[in-house]
């Protein structure tokens, strides 16, 4: 009794006076964070994670053979394993970095941390049991539908089958290796605060648990990219076939670090004062991104040898974002420096604009669709007929919009007459499928795209317009700068945030973009393929063929794509935003 009120006692000093305070705060803190790490772990972390089990599967409706990065070739031939080998090599570069900070913030607090790797290790490990154990555990809780088939579906029986399910002889094992590395874990985590009574203890342990992860993870990645990549080419010698992949794989690597290389050299320039030091840098430069494009123009090849469905749908997808976006960025910069003129009727022509975007989208796209219908009775027809034109097909018109300009000016051989000669043929009937530009069909969609999101880029540019302080505008004025000189020098550049934002949220919705696309897209008609965005693309592998896996690995390849373009956008306009 005496030994049970002591530690009553001593758990009761852990939460006095000033450091008591603090653990009671943080212990308040977590409680309140453990609902939303829940819910962000149940609806966002591990749909994700599922997403990513299912890719690495043979899926087609139910669960098939493990195969690895097979869907991912399928869709991306060999940058498969160049995508592989990057992740796994960033993962590498994001231990080290964590441990450049960390031993930073070690050496400016005077602290020497380093046991503490050992519990760091140890949460590592549970990290990588419990993936193991999941990825085990997955097949059993998911053939438990099938199990249940031609039986009677009762509670008493799915409750037996989960049972059965978590304690399989192939599942079992792994839970019980996960439970053992967490008790260890919280054991050294436990031994190490009683041994070093510190507020950051469990801050570094935790650091040094990423850093484990990180290394672990980049290593084995990059093994088993190695390990498949030697598996291909393994097969490509023993069918005779031309491998191709050690080569392309050193080609683009190369060429991706020459890039990098060219990409430091040219910023060097920046600060040398000498003119000749500055030509000679930026010559280097230049000649540094040439090489880099005849190494990285390996890629076409490769992406010719993937689903061209998915390029496909990419090259359209692509189109799509460079039709909208300047365009709707432009129009809705000018409308709103109009309306924030103080107009008569400015009010009324905000709603106005602001109107499409919250209209409902489906409506729209139906509206949109009979207005550029192809009948010679359609409105949009009717105007152009007014206006001497000829009909056209719009949404059933699958020849691309520069091939249409160039036939109306009368230009003959486009695209073919303005590639060089000494393109190869392959090459050259690929930069013909760009040159042509979008189609018709596409065409449509991009106006209806801007129309929608015009106002809604108008009401953030007024906003961001009322954040730029008028004593500036008034100052220049009285300086005697002119309107013009007042938006290039003054506006513009504080309106630089919002523009960034606006062009973020923009080129990841048109890589998203499906509701309209769906509605105004003529099924099985001349221009389906040229409306086929990428997303929908993954739509119509995961709904109408019912290829899960592949599906899912598409969908990856996008997320890719979106964070690549987004980190590229960040590095190239984020560097030229002006916040004040």
């Amino acid at each position: 009794m005496h030994t049970a009120r002591t530690d009553v006692n001593r758990i009761g000093t852990w939460f006095a006076g000033r450091r008591g305070r603090h653990l009671r705060e943080a212990i308040t803190a977590y409680l309140f964070l453990v609902p939303a790490l829940l819910l962000i772990f149940i609806f966002g972390i591990f749909p994700v994670g599922f997403a990513l089990y299912v890719s690495l599967h043979k899926w087609l409706i139910i669960r098939d053979d493990f195969v690895g990065i097979k869907n991912y070739i399928d869709a991306i031939d060999n940058l498969a394993y160049f995508g592989g080998f990057l992740i796994g090599l960033g993962a590498l570069v994001g231990a080290y970095l964590l441990l450049r900070r960390l031993m930073a913030e070690a050496l400016g607090h005077g602290h020497r941390p380093w046991l503490l790797a050992a519990p760091g290790a140890l949460y590592a490990a549970v990290g990588f049991f419990f993936m193991r154990w999941l990825f085990f555990q997955l097949p059993e809780f998911l053939d438990i539908a099938t199990k249940m088939r031609g039986l009677e579906r009762t509670r008493e029986l799915f409750i037996q089958l989960l049972s059965d399910a978590f304690h399989a002889e192939t599942v079992y094992p792994h839970w019980q290796q996960f439970i053992l590395a967490l008790v260890l874990a919280l054991l050294a985590s436990a031994a190490a605060l009683a041994l070093w009574r510190n507020p950051l203890n469990f801050t570094y342990q935790f650091n040094f648990a990423g850093i484990w992860l990180g290394l672990a993870a980049g290593l084995g990645l990059l093994k088993f990219t190695f390990d498949a990549v030697n598996q291909a080419y393994e097969l490509a010698l023993e069918s005779g076939a031309d491998p191709g992949i050690w080569p392309q794989l050193t080609m683009i690597t190369s060429g991706i670090l020459i890039l990098v290389l060219a990409w430091y050299v040219w910023r060097s320039a920046e600060n040398q004062d000498r003119p000749l030091a500055f030509v000679l840098r930026i010559l280097a430069s230049l000649l540094l991104m040439m090489a880099a494009v005849m190494l990285i123009i390996e890629i076409p090849a490769i992406v010719a040898a993937g689903d061209r469905d998915l390029w496909g749908g990419l090259r359209v997808t692509i189109f799509f974002s460079l039709g909208i976006v300047p365009v709707q960025l432009s129009i809705a910069l000018f409308l709103s420096v109009l309306l924030f003129q103080r107009l008569k009727g400015s009010d009324v022509f905000r709603v106005i604009y602001f109107l499409p975007y919250v209209t409902p989208a489906v409506a729209s796209a139906t509206v949109f669709r009979v207005m550029f219908s192809d009948r010679p009775s359609a409105p949009i027809n009717r105007l152009i007929t007014s206006l001497g034109f000829e009909p056209q097909l719009w949404l059933r018109q699958s020849k691309g919009i520069f091939s249409i300009l160039a036939t109306m000016f009368r230009i003959e051989d486009y695209p073919q007459n303005i590639i060089p000669d000494w393109v190869s043929p392959e090459l050259s009937s690929q930069l013909a499928e760009w040159l042509v530009g979008p189609s018709q069909a596409l065409l449509v969609v991009i106006m209806l795209s801007v129309w929608t999101f015009v106002g809604y880029n108008v009401v953030i540019y007024l906003a961001g317009l009322g954040n730029i302080p008028s004593e500036m505008t008034e100052a220049a004025e009285i300086d005697g700068a002119n309107r013009w000189a007042v938006f290039r020098y003054i506006t513009f550049p504080l309106l630089s945030p919002t523009t960034y934002f606006l062009s973020l949220i923009a080129v990841m919705g048109t890589f998203k973009a499906f509701n309209t696309i769906w509605v105004l897209r003529e099924a099985q008609g001349p221009a389906f393929a040229t409306t086929r965005v990428i997303s929908v693309a993954i739509f119509e592998e995961f709904f109408v063929k019912t290829r899960y896996g592949y599906a899912s690995a598409m969908a990856f390849v996008l997320f890719a794509i979106i964070l690549t373009l987004t980190v590229i956008n960040n590095r190239v306009q984020g560097s030229r935003v002006f916040y004040g």
